[in-house]
């Protein structure tokens, strides 16, 4: 089984709910960047001590005049989005609590090369499966909705909605707790439409073990990235 795209996966899943099918795949894939490129936001955004979801609302604000600022982001230029993701996003994101999720149980059986494959096959993936859809994020706004958590809760989900031309998406993190990230909080998954990234990667994944192992994952990743490559994706 290769690895299909997102839009495969999620057409079945929201084909009662938007009756464009086209126009579900564009509110993911703007959701989504606004997730990837969140990090383009200065780490001084958000003191160490700020609330989860003032973490996400800072972050968010500053995404927004970063992307409507940059012609090149919102031309979907591939080389800048992968540049800003790896300047700016890592140090936000839980990026091996990410890959480790989505592989599953393969991960422990993985090899540390494999495991670094892994992640390297899989941040390539999201950033150019999702990069042609970044102009969709310049007419957004992000709402952050009222926090339900503890102060001492070291794990939390911040809710927001983006809200621009049409019906408003779904679009919650599930944040840590992480006193070695900049601003002391790191997303390790995200929901769009009531669907978690990871766990939808997860199903994906574990088919592509079960037939071929940790090694015939990491080449169906790399052959999927070499095709969007080759398409210019």
């Amino acid at each position: 089984m290769a690895i299909d795209s997102l839009e495969f996966v999620l057409k079945p899943l929201f084909s009662h709910r938007i009756t464009s099918r086209r126009g579900l795949i564009k509110q993911f894939f703007g959701a989504f960047l606004g997730f990837v490129l969140l990090g383009t936001a200065q780490v001084s955004t958000a003191a160490p001590d700020a609330s989860a979801d003032v973490f996400i609302k800072r972050l968010t604000d500053e995404l927004l005049a970063t992307v409507k600022a940059d012609k090149s982001i919102l031309s979907g230029d591939i080389n800048k989005i992968s540049a800003l993701v790896d300047q700016r996003v890592m140090p936000h994101v839980n990026f091996q609590r990410m890959t480790a999720s989505a592989v599953g149980p393969g991960w422990r059986q993985a090899t540390p090369e494999q495991q670094k494959r892994l992640q390297e096959e899989f941040k390539a993936l999201l950033v150019r499966t999702y990069a042609g859809a970044v102009n969709q994020v310049n007419d957004q706004t992000i709402v952050v909705k009222p926090l339900r958590a503890s102060p001492d809760d070291k794990e939390v989900i911040v809710r927001t909605e983006v809200r621009g031309k049409g019906d408003p998406t779904q679009l919650d993190y599930r944040v840590e707790k992480a006193p070695d990230a900049p601003a002391g909080w790191r997303i390790y998954n995200l929901n769009v439409l009531g669907v978690w990234l990871v766990d939808n990667y997860r199903t994906q994944f574990a088919a592509e073990i079960n037939a071929k192992g940790v090694d015939g994952l990491i080449a169906s990743l790399a052959e999927r990235n070499k095709t969007n490559r080759a398409a210019g994706k």
